[in-house]
């Protein structure tokens, strides 16, 4: 994969993250919604599945949870 594909790729996942000052004290969230990145690669990363995961909070995406490694 060349460098152009690879931060087109990086930037459509970032998109899908935020970080604003008035939600979360300022810590990456998904979207500009109160999920915080953090809890999301928690879940992540002790076994719970995407589809696990955007069955518990239905806002969530299945591209979101890529996009926190992302961010």
């Amino acid at each position: 994969m060349d460098i152009n594909a690879l931060n087109t790729t990086h930037n459509r996942l970032s998109d899908r993250s935020s970080v604003n000052p008035d939600i979360r004290h300022g810590k990456p969230t998904i979207g500009n919604m109160r999920y915080p990145v953090e809890t999301r690669l928690d879940f992540f990363s002790s076994g719970t599945t995407i589809a696990e995961i955007t069955d518990d909070c239905p806002a969530i995406e299945e591209d979101d949870v890529p996009a926190c490694l992302a961010t």
